[in-house]
């Protein structure tokens, strides 16, 4: 069976290949059914991931809470970001590494979005739990159309996903570069029709991640991947999660300053 692609950079088409025991290149034969991964077993490591985000994440949120000072969060929303993307980088280039750096990954994200979320709820009071709720929401509904069979991953539908995840890459990166010489996309990033337009897209692009994820995981769990992919199955899930509700905040937020 081939390994199916994913835009999750964390789970690439290359993301199984030649690890260990698994039947798709591996190396030494197959792996005892106990120290394979498992559906349920890559199920349970996101749960203590989510958990891991939602303790430090409710921790820098009660700091901002206490005094409504941004200096109080911003340096461990500093050391969130560019920790968890170290991090996620790490666990990328080593997979055996996830049982310990997925946790980590996703403590140090849960204080990014936990200082981004109180400061927006400032400003917005409720947002955070507002988009909270619509994250899970969307986890929960999109895994039980999923596994009910009633969304597909045909190639189609996994082109299209790639493509336009891919183009949202490059549109930030571009946005990114542009705004350093004072070009600012106003429209795509204000709260008119074409900016909640934009973002209405981008969260659906993201949620439709999810079911990549889904897909791909459930290729490695077939292919006798070794146990510890598990921790890189959820870290995999919870890179898309993080994206999805950072987009649906944005969105929110779009929405809220309108009225």
């Amino acid at each position: 069976m081939p390994l199916m692609k994913t835009s999750n950079p964390a789970l690439s088409d290359k993301t199984f290949q030649n690890l260990p025991g698994t039947r798709y290149g591996g190396m030494g034969g197959l792996i005892d059914a106990a120290d394979r991964m498992t559906l349920s077993g890559t199920v349970n490591k996101t749960g203590i991931l989510l958990i891991c985000a939602l303790a430090t994440a409710s921790w820098t949120w009660s700091l901002f809470l206490k005094s409504r000072d941004m200096a109080d969060v911003a340096p461990l929303m500093l050391v969130g970001m560019f920790g968890g993307l170290i991090f996620a980088l790490v666990t990328a280039f080593k997979k055996e590494w996830a049982p310990v750096t997925a946790p980590i990954y996703a403590l140090l994200e849960g204080l990014m979005l936990g200082g981004l979320s109180a400061v927006m709820d400032l400003k917005y009071p409720g947002i955070g739990i507002q988009a909270v709720s619509l994250t899970f929401g969307t986890l929960f509904v999109l895994l039980l159309a999923y596994r009910s069979g009633l969304i597909k991953v045909t190639q189609k539908f996994r082109l299209g996903v790639i493509a336009a995840t891919g183009g949202i890459f490059f549109f930030y990166l571009a946005q990114m570069l542009l705004g350093f010489l004072g070009i600012r996309f106003s429209s795509i990033n204000g709260s008119g029709a074409i900016g909640i337009g934009f973002s209405l897209i981008v969260v659906a692009v993201a949620a439709l991640n999810l079911v990549l994820d889904f897909d791909f995981i459930e290729q490695g769990v077939q292919l006798g991947a070794p146990k510890y992919m598990e921790w890189y199955g959820a870290f995999g899930i919870m890179v898309t999660l993080v994206w999805l509700y950072i987009e649906i905040l944005r969105l929110l937020s779009k929405m809220r300053s309108r009225n």
